[in-house]
């Protein structure tokens, strides 16, 4: 067995590892974030108020309570709310507490917090990034079984069906069906619960419908980019996993970008004036009277595996061409 084949072989292993990894990145939590307060006692919030990122989402890290204590059932009854099943730690001792338990959402509960300084709420972060993820991680699996593919017509042909499929998927949803119009409708109404300015808010959600247009436009004009350019250039070929292995720092670019922005843009609305600030991007920090804890969560460990397959893939790949270019 030749080398160049081996090295093929090894190339091609790299990469389906990193495409698994990625797509498996896209469903799981990337960051999480947490405060904690002495109003938020760690027997009933064990995790604090916790909240999860995703790449086309944000969701609720808390557990419903903590270990079924008396400070941890009776919070859960309260936040419950009166038209729930009451629970006794006592006589209802082998009871699910957490089962369909809706009170200890910590979304809604960080939007609460943030709302008494002025910031907006967190649906209005990255809102045309959030349900543009999904295609662009379409656009990258594209990418990837293209580079393992032969060079030549065949990368051509895989590199072309594949983005055309990956365009009339976006169109389709986004446009045809109406998922465009629906989300913006979404945004502007999640704005609406501290922000209630009807005439601004519909210029946001136009300028929502305008990005993410453009953005579509973009990813389409990309994919056109690249079949030209690795049909014409064989070193281009190397963008293929370039490009989707610098997702990890396109996460954190995009989070501490749009964490600049929440905490440099509040509004007066605030009980609580606080001058602007670049919230805690990586380790621990302090807000009035909140800790505040921001860390990379187990899928960006998986982020960190694409990256490491691909840069030695693109790495063998250049050597394979260097070696192609002199002989």
């Amino acid at each position: 067995m030749s080398t160049q084949t081996q090295q093929n072989r090894l190339i091609t292993a790299l990469t389906l590892v990193a495409l698994v990894a990625m797509v498996a990145a896209f469903f799981a939590p990337i960051w999480w974030v947490s405060l904690t307060a002495p109003n938020y006692p760690k027997d009933a919030f064990p995790d604090g108020i916790r909240i999860h990122f995703h790449f086309d989402s944000v969701q609720n890290g808390c557990r419903a309570t903590g270990t079924g204590s008396r400070m941890a059932a009776e919070t859960m009854q309260a936040d419950m709310g009166p038209d729930s099943g009451r629970y006794n730690p006592i006589l209802d001792a082998a009871q699910d507490v957490n089962k369909n338990a809706t009170g200890l959402d910590c979304v809604h509960e960080m939007n609460t917090i943030n709302h008494y300084v002025g910031m907006f709420p967190i649906a209005t972060g990255a809102p045309v990034e959030r349900p543009m993820a999904k295609y662009f991680f379409g656009m990258f699996a594209v990418m990837l079984l293209g580079f393992i593919t032969p060079a030549g017509r065949k990368r051509t042909l895989v590199l072309s069906a594949g983005f055309l499929a990956v365009a009339a998927w976006t169109v389709t949803e986004q446009l045809v069906l109406g998922h465009l119009a629906a989300h913006v409708k979404h945004y502007i109404e999640a704005a609406a619960t501290f922000f209630n300015e009807p005439a601004k808010l519909q210029v946001w959600g136009n300028n929502v419908t305008l990005y993410t247009q453009i953005a579509m436009g973009g990813m389409i004009a990309a994919m056109v980019i690249l079949v030209v350019g690795v049909a014409r250039w064989p070193s281009f070929s190397l963008l293929l996993v370039g490009v989707p292995a610098l997702l990890p720092l396109f996460f954190v670019i995009e989070y501490a970008g749009w964490l600049w922005f929440f905490g440099h843009n509040m509004h007066p609305w605030g009980a609580f004036t606080v001058k602007p600030f670049m919230p805690t991007l990586f380790g621990e920090g302090k807000v009035a009277q909140f800790s505040t804890y921001s860390y990379p969560y187990w899928g960006y460990g998986l982020l960190m595996v694409t990256f490491a397959c691909l840069a030695v893939a693109m790495l063998l790949r250049r050597k394979q061409l260097r070696e192609t270019a002199d002989s």
